[in-house]
């Protein structure tokens, strides 16, 4: 359906015919003619200042930056390289009041009525298709399933290894924020992934001042990708303003960038002692299964339950003194005892009948001492 509600207001002054008998009506129209002539003049001229004023604003940032990079290259005074940062900024600033004038400005052409000056004029000079507003490159990371997700995580870690670690082990602001513009394909999510991971995996291996350091790298990734989300931007077009912010950052905002970094590096701490004790309790785990005996139970815990004189016959191998031991129990509780060290693999009932004939000289030491089964003696 056709909108006509924008034809509402046009400006018409020089066809009105309901004016007062004594008034000129054609002189009348001349004067609100010629009013709304000098007003579109102005707004011409203002139009004119500010792309004159925009245009003279960027060229100054593109100077200084050129400066500044010059300075950086020949390690001048660090004291002149933060005097152009801070007019870097200031033009920055100065370049964003433009932007929001000149908007002002076309929000204001949008809201002036039309008249017999601007009614016949081209309205249409292009072609628009509607389109679904595209994602930045992190939504569309997120709105992937899991399984995919992992899978492109470990890709770009295959691909890009080499890289995340050189970006991780940079020091200066300068050479990181050089370093993401020119490779520009590391300012997503795996990599701020990628840089956690290598954090923990430090932390567990004790080198904890590289782990701090990388934790840095991290954090500013994170607030690259942060900022992208409240601009509503592509995270790479984020960098410079970044590390521009950062570098001559005031109290506030630098505080609060530290306070992040020692949360973070807390998280890291935490997690590695996790996944130490995890990893501890996965090899005793294994350690436990592996030593189960042929009845699924564990000699430790099978040794540790037995009666005081049947230990010392396990550690002492001497069979005769556990043929004694165990006359002299009770014949439930040595049929107890017994099968849960044959279950364990402490005791294994007809050893001999189960090996190969053993040579002369290993059937005489076999006799004089039995097995030794893991952790404890095993008597045959």
């Amino acid at each position: 359906m056709v909108d006509y509600s924008k034809w509402k207001d046009i400006e018409i002054s020089d066809d009105e015919d309901d004016t007062h008998p004594n008034i000129d009506t054609p002189s009348l129209f001349r004067w609100r003619h010629q009013a709304r002539v000098e007003r579109m003049e102005e707004q011409k001229k203002q139009k004119e200042e500010l792309d004159r004023i925009k245009e003279q604003t960027l060229l100054k940032v593109e100077e200084t930056k050129k400066k500044i990079a010059t300075l950086e290259k020949e390690q001048a005074n660090p004291e002149d390289l933060n005097t152009l940062k801070k007019s870097l900024q200031e033009l920055e600033l100065e370049e964003q009041k433009v932007t929001a004038k000149e908007e002002e400005l076309k929000k204001k052409e949008k809201l002036t009525p039309w008249n017999v000056d601007t009614i016949a004029q081209a309205g249409f000079t292009k072609t628009v298709i509607n389109t679904k507003p595209r994602r930045r490159p992190d939504e569309e990371e997120q709105s992937l399933p899991d399984d995919v997700r992992e899978l492109k995580m470990k890709e770009f870690v295959k691909t890009n290894e080499k890289s995340l670690k050189k970006f991780g082990m940079l020091r200066r602001y300068d050479d990181s924020k050089q370093y993401l513009q020119e490779n520009s394909h590391l300012v997503c999510e795996n990599t701020a992934n990628y840089l956690v991971i290598w954090c923990i995996n430090l932390e567990m291996e004790e080198k904890h001042e590289l782990m701090e350091h990388v934790a840095h790298q991290c954090i500013c990734m994170q607030y690259i990708l942060e900022l992208s989300k409240q601009l509503d931007v592509d995270p790479r077009a984020c960098v410079g303003s970044f590390f521009s912010r950062i570098q001559i950052a005031d109290v506030e905002y630098k505080k609060s960038f530290d306070d992040e970094l020692e949360a973070f590096k807390e998280r890291i701490r935490k997690r590695a002692q996790e996944k130490v004790a995890e990893a501890l309790k996965e090899a005793e785990e294994e350690e436990r299964k592996a030593r189960l005996g042929p009845g699924g139970l564990d000699p430790v815990e099978v040794f540790e339950s037995l009666p005081e004189p049947l230990q010392k016959c396990f550690e002492a191998q001497d069979i005769p003194l556990l043929q004694q031991t165990i006359a002299a129990m009770p014949e439930d509780e040595a049929k107890y005892h017994m099968r849960r060290c044959i279950d364990s693999g402490l005791w294994v009932p007809d050893a001999k009948s189960k090996e190969s004939q053993p040579t002369e000289s290993e059937s005489s030491t076999s006799e004089d001492k039995p097995e030794v089964a893991t952790p404890t003696p095993d008597p045959e």
